[in-house]
């Protein structure tokens, strides 16, 4: 059965094993030889990256035509009003495409651990935050699509790809588990985001899952 390596990548490592000569890389946090992430995250944003050497598992999970959702919660400058978030919902014209719509809701402050280095405020301009859930991941996605609706990302971390989640994971920390590529999501199908429950890090991927708990290196 094909294994799935699930890590929190702290802020600042960049989505490779091989060195790089400015920041710390993959290998600084997963020590299993022969997996590769599934997916990308970009080196300032945080959380969920997936990793596996199946092939045909990191296939599933990287092609967009499976339509995976990525849940996101973002830390944007300022608040966002209702004309701003129908605008994420429905599909935001970024210039060299248009996202597909989105689920997107107002979430309060989450209890997330220290970023390191900690977010840079604007004293005269608050900030707020927002759950985001798209079905594609373009390069800089989610920061381009806020910035468009005029709320810059302060901070992006992602918490979920499709039935997988965060669960607790520090960062640096990585959790393997045995997945069956029958039990995936099919084409077209996503989660939406709880709507009344409040913010808190996401519960674990699924029962039955056998899960192996590693901590930073």
């Amino acid at each position: 059965m094909p294994q799935l390596i699930l890590l929190n990548k702290p802020y600042g490592v960049i989505c490779q094993f091989s060195d790089h000569p400015t920041h710390p890389t993959l290998k600084s946090c997963v020590d299993v030889p022969g997996v590769y992430p599934a997916g990308r995250l970009d080196t300032d944003s945080e959380g969920l990256l997936l990793l596996t050497g199946e092939g045909a598992l990191q296939h599933r999970i990287a092609d967009p035509r499976w339509k995976l959702p990525k849940t996101y919660w973002v830390q944007v400058e300022g608040v966002p009003d209702d004309a701003a978030l129908a605008r994420l919902a429905e599909g935001v014209d970024l210039g060299d495409f248009v996202t597909r719509p989105a689920a997107v809701r107002r979430i309060a402050p989450p209890a997330l651990w220290p970023r390191h280095p900690p977010v840079r405020f604007r004293k005269t301009v608050p900030d707020s935050w927002i759950e985001l859930v798209i079905s594609e991941g373009k390069n800089r996605q989610v920061r381009r699509m806020t910035a468009k609706v005029g709320y810059p990302t302060l901070r992006l971390v992602r918490v979920a790809i499709g039935p997988w989640r965060l669960d607790g994971l520090e960062p640096g920390q990585w959790r393997a588990l045995d997945v069956d590529l029958a039990d995936l999501p099919r084409v077209g199908q996503a989660e939406q985001p709880r709507r009344k429950a409040g913010p808190a890090l996401p519960r674990s991927a699924g029962s039955g899952a056998r899960a192996r708990f590693r901590k930073p290196r």
